[in-house]
């Protein structure tokens, strides 16, 4: 590969997107080394280094700008969930239209804004840093949701979540409220208490 390329992508965390492309030049054997499948397109104007989604994170707002990990991705990596997501599970407010890449999977949740807004946080994973909802609205989401996501899983969440030292009844509760679930989180987590 070019090194003025592999620096390019190096600088970037292993992605570019077209602006960051200097020159017609640069841009030719970017394109040649897309033939050769040295170079993914992610979609238009974006490219990563071919090996770039051999670790478990990609760079959710290069691909999915403003969406924000949840449900099963955050579970797994809070640790509230042994069940490994098949996809990247991305949050995104409800009416807006992505186009996805063909890879990564990608499963996208169109909410409202009120929920969608709700408990974002950012975080360095794997050298990316992702918006990520916080481990409370998390917990949250899996009651919210826990006919789609299964019975099973989210009562998993909640025990996991009501063992850990670092948890916030208060901001769970506050949370609940706005989310309208209030007096089922209390039905979730009083048996476990």
């Amino acid at each position: 590969m070019n090194e003025d390329i592999k620096t390019l992508f190096k600088r970037s965390n292993g992605y570019l997107t077209r602006k960051q492309i200097p020159d017609k030049s640069t841009y030719n054997q970017l394109l040649k080394l897309i033939s050769k499948g040295i170079v993914v397109r992610i979609k238009p104007g974006i490219y990563s280094y071919g090996d770039i989604y051999s670790g478990t994170m990609i760079d959710v707002e290069k691909i999915v700008p403003d969406g924000v990990l949840c449900l099963f991705s955050t579970w797994l990596h809070y640790g509230l969930s042994t069940t490994i997501p098949n996809s990247f599970n991305i949050a995104i407010e409800k009416n807006r239209k992505v186009t996805l890449p063909n890879y990564p999977p990608i499963q996208l949740y169109y909410w409202k804004q009120e929920y969608y807004e709700l408990g974002i946080t950012t975080e360095k994973i794997y050298d990316f840093i992702v918006k990520i909802y916080d481990i409370e609205k998390s917990v949250c989401d899996a009651v919210k949701f826990r006919n789609k996501v299964g019975m099973d899983v989210a009562i998993e969440v909640v025990k996991n979540y009501v063992k850990r030292k670092d948890r916030d009844f208060n901001k769970l509760t506050k949370y609940s409220r706005k989310m309208r679930i209030e007096t089922i989180m209390e039905n979730f987590i009083m048996p476990m208490l």
